[in-house]
């Protein structure tokens, strides 16, 4: 039988098509499986600890899913550098990290994994030099000790921080906390301060507020006095000394490392002052006899008011308010004639302790 070639055509496209669809591209070269560098690197000082934090990588250089990770160089060098003034590659590490004990997952890229590490300064890489800096970088290795290249770098001042005091001290008065201790002499410099830096923490909720600052001026006692805290609560009180660098670009500060925290408890004890000037005067001529008593403010930020006390020739003198005055004023309309009257005041807080009472005066009534 013969074929008709328009039925031999048909097949033989058909199967070109379909060749044609299974044929692949030239092999793709094998992954080096070079992680990714990290551009999220970051750092902060605290004495001589600085803290490094960035982001493990989840891809490697060629956007592949990291399988493995090796090791994690951690690089530093000191600028100014006449031979290498940034990090270019990383030379002698100033630590080596060991390899994560668990492998990124296989199936596809997982949430970054946040690292940590903390560099201890060596007293040679800190300097009283202001604008000395030194650069920090990171680069993680693949499992054959291979890497793309160094993270972003990251400057950290290398300034000296000068110590905190020994021998921190504090006690509770009527006027706040007054805590003492050994100044350090300061460093003198144009372009370099330094001042003592007063933390309060509080102790129920764990949070840091500055209580004040002071110059670090010359050797010998120094002393702050809080009074902005709160009474009947427990705080922790420690100092720490700041370096403060004057720079083109503003003012950076590095604090030093902190003093052993004291505890005080600030339990109110501590009465107001006592009241000054008090004076009495009579009036009574063709109406109700009367003694106006006047006398100085008290200026406790806690005072919660005042007490008048009334004494005749004999017996204990009584208070004639049942609850505190609230201004420095009273007028006695319970007055009889021919008795002479003597008049104390005395301040109460809001926690009613109360102070003494004041000198006394007298006015008689006709």
């Amino acid at each position: 039988m013969k074929l008709h070639p328009g039925k031999l055509l048909a097949p033989t496209a058909l199967c070109l098509l379909l060749a044609s669809c299974a044929q692949t591209g030239p092999p793709l070269p094998p992954s080096l499986e070079l992680p990714k560098p990290p551009t999220d690197l970051r750092a902060t000082r605290k004495g001589n600890r600085v803290t490094l934090r960035w982001t493990g990588p989840t891809l490697t250089t060629d956007r592949q899913i990291v399988r493995y990770l090796g090791p994690t160089l951690v690089c530093r060098s000191l600028q100014p550098d006449p031979i290498e003034p940034e990090i270019t590659q990383c030379g002698n590490p100033a630590a080596t990290l060991p390899a994560p004990s668990v492998a990124p997952s296989r199936s596809g890229p997982g949430l970054p994994a946040p690292q940590t590490y903390t560099d201890l300064l060596p007293p040679a890489l800190q300097t009283p030099d202001p604008a000395a800096e030194i650069i920090y970088a990171v680069e993680i290795l693949n499992r054959s000790a291979r890497g793309a290249g160094l993270s972003n770098r990251v400057h950290v001042p290398a300034v000296f921080t000068p110590p905190p005091p020994s021998d921190l001290a504090a006690e509770l008065t009527g006027d706040g906390v007054v805590l003492t201790w050994t100044s350090a002499a300061e460093i003198q410099s144009p372009a370099l301060q330094h001042r003592y830096r007063i933390y309060r923490r509080d102790e129920i909720s764990g949070k840091d507020t500055v209580a004040g600052e002071i110059p670090l001026a010359e050797s010998g006692p120094a002393s702050f006095t809080d009074s902005s805290f709160e009474w009947e609560k427990a705080y922790l009180y420690h100092v720490t000394a700041v370096s403060i660098l004057k720079r083109p670009g503003g003012e950076v500060q590095v604090e030093g490392e902190d003093t052993p925290p004291v505890r005080v408890i600030a339990h109110d004890v501590f009465p107001p002052s006592v009241p000054v000037g008090l004076q009495a005067a009579y009036s009574g001529e063709g109406q109700r006899p009367f003694i106006d008593l006047i006398w100085a403010p008290v200026t406790n930020a806690d005072l919660a008011g005042y007490n008048v006390y009334r004494g005749e020739s004999s017996g204990a003198a009584l208070k004639l308010n049942s609850n505190p005055l609230p201004s420095p004023s009273y007028r006695d309309s319970a007055v009889a004639s021919g008795k002479t009257y003597t008049y104390s005041v005395s301040a109460v807080d809001v926690r009613g302790n109360e102070s003494q009472r004041s000198e006394e005066t007298s006015e008689p009534v006709p």
